[in-house]
């Protein structure tokens, strides 16, 4: 016989696991698991019912609310919804939200940045910890002690600086200053970067510790200074990490509210300049008003908590779809 014309036979495939045998593997799961598994799978649910049912309930005392303004909600600048007829909108409360919110982390993400880089890559190690402590402490202070310390300590000593802003760029009209109190849309953006500045740099202080320690060896073996391997090491790989944090601090400042309501002048209006008083947000317009106002007063204060509510999903979406594009260089996969 041709040996080579002889064929192998192939293996005999495994059998099939027969339908006892399936379940007898499901049955081997341990019950810790499936409880578990059970749990997560039922938060999972929980948190997306519940906030259906926050939209839904802000939805519905909008349309009622909408269904008696006179004026145009979104770009009105008047709010009296006790007056006759009712007219209120929210345009004021969306600039000053925006435009603190937006001062608050040109303040805080540079200097939250820079603090966690120095105790992670710079400060000896006692005083790193001493500094990633009182940072710590810092997150945890009430919301009604910055707003004590904004209106008593922090407005009195910004005239210097909104003296400054006038006599070098109060020709653009934007840093325009009457020398009145400093109750203005900036003082709220000051106070509310000393808020959020303890979240972002505790966070982004993490994650600069999680970066590959053999990046950062490698680089230094190639002749890198400190600098230069904190730039092509550490910051690309906790990019998502900062901004995660940035984001966090984010929600904090547009739905700040006693410290703001202490702080802003309650004029409701909006200026050229952010050193004059003036301006309102949506989480400082509600708690004011809210206890003084009619029905229909309190059902246009939930309409606005509506747009806030709206603001706040697309800020985090659009932070997802940022650390989504910037994954393959989070370092997440190195």
């Amino acid at each position: 016989m041709d040996i080579s014309t002889t064929q192998t036979a192939p293996p005999p495939s495994p059998p099939l696991p027969s339908a006892e045998q399936k379940r007898a593997a499901r049955g081997a799961t341990r019950p810790g698991d499936r409880i578990f598994l059970g749990l997560s799978r039922g938060s999972g649910i929980f948190v997306l019912v519940l906030m259906a049912a926050i939209a839904a309930f802000l939805t519905y005392r909008t349309v009622i609310a909408l269904s008696e303004n006179e004026a145009n909600f979104f770009t009105s600048f008047d709010w009296s919804p006790t007056g006759n007829p009712p007219e209120f909108g929210i345009a004021v409360l969306v600039y000053g939200t925006v435009v603190s919110s937006v001062i608050a982390m040109v303040i805080a993400v540079p200097v939250s940045v820079g603090i966690a880089l120095f105790i992670t890559h710079y400060a000896p190690r006692r005083l790193s910890g001493l500094i990633g402590y009182v940072i710590d402490l810092l997150a945890a202070v009430p919301s009604i002690v910055y707003g004590l310390w904004g209106a008593l300590v922090l407005m009195p000593h910004l005239t210097g600086l909104y003296g400054w802003l006038n006599d070098y760029l109060g020709w653009t009209g934007v840093f325009a200053w009457n020398g009145g109190v400093a109750r203005s849309l900036f003082t709220v953006g000051i106070l509310l970067a000393l808020m959020i500045l303890p979240i972002i740099t505790s966070v982004s202080r993490e994650v600069f510790r999680q970066a590959p320690q053999m990046h950062q060896e490698a680089a230094l073996a190639l002749g890198a200074t400190r600098w230069e391997v904190i730039r092509m090491a550490v910051i690309p790989f906790g990019r998502s990490g900062v901004i995660s944090a940035s984001m966090l601090g984010l929600g904090r400042a547009l739905g700040e509210t006693m410290a703001v309501a202490m702080v802003l002048s309650p004029i409701f209006d909006i200026n050229a300049s952010l050193l004059d008083p003036g301006g309102g947000t949506f989480a400082q317009n509600i708690a004011s008003k809210f206890n003084e106002a009619n029905p229909l007063g309190r059902d246009a204060l939930i309409a606005s908590g509506l747009v806030l509510f709206v603001i706040t999903l697309l800020v985090n979406g659009g932070a997802r779809l940022i650390i989504a594009r910037r994954k393959e260089y989070s370092g997440a996969n190195a």
